[in-house]
This record gives structure tokens, sequence and C-alpha cells, in this order.
């Protein structure tokens, strides 16, 4: 079982009328945004495995390299899937665009799928960091991957991803008029958004690029 995808969060509504009352920023950046929400696509592989063929190379170059692999692993429509992945061939791999150490890190992921290794059914009665430790024991997936994931998949609501570039760049901005932030002061504005931190981090995204991504 995981989270439905189809529309946002049941909790958005509550959780914005939370923020706003606790916070004078996102009282105001709130407002700004109008109807959009967060959203996701995509079964856990497939959003797992994206996020491993995107790393370090840009968003054009990713998603051309994500359509050749996906084609070789399952067309993406249905998604791409553990055991074709596992089937391929190193060459085929490499074929498709991806580094040498892309392909171990997907055929790893595929392994862990394949085998049970990680528990994708009983995800939505875990807590966050049992998700996050059960994650990053796949190679090619760290912290902050896991946290994208948990926001962006399975919708958790409160997640804060410190390593974040563009949170932090946010709280910047928006608190301390562009002057650095440490990752203490970052945690210290963030204790007013909990048990929302996911989404007042969605809106500081929002606030330097106002187009949604979906991972």
């Amino acid at each position: 079982m995981t989270a439905d995808l189809s529309s946002a969060p049941a909790f958005w509504d509550e959780a914005c009328r939370h923020l706003k009352r606790r916070d004078r920023v996102l009282k105001r950046l709130i407002p700004q945004f109008g109807d959009v929400r967060l959203s996701g696509r995509g079964d856990a592989f497939t959003t797992l495995a994206r996020s491993i063929v995107g790393q370090q190379i840009s968003v054009k170059a990713a998603q051309s390299v994500w359509e050749r692999f996906a084609a070789l692993a399952g067309g993406g429509v249905p998604p791409v899937d553990p055991q074709r992945v596992l089937r391929l061939a190193p060459q085929e791999l490499r074929g498709a665009g991806l580094s040498a150490r892309k392909a171990e890190y997907l055929v790893d992921l595929a392994r862990h799928f394949e085998e049970g290794r990680v528990h994708a059914a009983q995800w939505v009665a875990m807590d966050d960091e049992a998700i996050i430790r059960e994650l990053i024991e796949i190679r090619g997936i760290g912290r902050w991957t896991a946290e994208m994931f948990l926001i962006f998949h399975l919708m958790r609501p409160d997640v804060l991803p410190l390593d974040d570039l563009g949170l932090i760049k946010g709280i910047s901005l928006n608190y301390f008029s562009g002057e650095p932030v440490s990752r203490a002061e970052a945690r210290e504005v963030a204790e007013a958004w909990a048990p929302f931190r996911s989404v007042a981090t969605w809106y500081l995204w929002r606030s330097l690029d106002p187009v949604p991504v979906d991972y």
C-alpha cells in the first residue's frame, strides 16, 4: 500500500491554516500561489530510479537518459520493472547513457525491491526515520533523496530537509534578508512549522521558483 498520488494531500488545507497562524512569512507567501499544491506521481521503484538517474546532471539530460532507460526496463508506462532491470546487461544500461556507477546503483535498487529488502507495503505504517534508514542502505540513495521521497511520494507532512540548498536559500532570503543561515538557525525557524514542515518547505521552494517540481 502506498500513498494516493492522484491529488493533493488531505492535510494540505489544515497545514496552510496552521502555517499562516504561526508564521508571518508564510502568512504572506501562501496566498500568492492560489490553488497550486504538492503533487507526486509514479510507483516507489520508479520514483527512486528517477532520482538516481537525475543525480549530478541537468534536468534535460536526465530526462533523455530516463526515457532510454525506461524503454529498456519497462517502457515507462507501465512503470519500470525491477525484474527487467535485473535482466539487463551492463552494456545495455551503459548504452542508455548511464554511467557505470549509476548502472550499478539501479541494479542494487532493483535487487533490494526483488529480494524484499525494502518494505514498501509497510511504509504507510512506518515512521519517517525508519523509512530513511531503510532507503539509505541502497547504493546511490542518501538522506536528501530519502527525504524527497518522503515528501513527494509518501507525502509525509513533517519532513525538514536541512541538506536541501533550496530550503536553506529560501529561509535566508525570507527570514534573514539574504544573510547566510546555519542548519541550527534553519531548524529554529522551522520549529513554528511543525507538524507541517514539508508544506512550509514546499512554499519556500515556490518563493524561489513558482513552478512546482514533481519527483
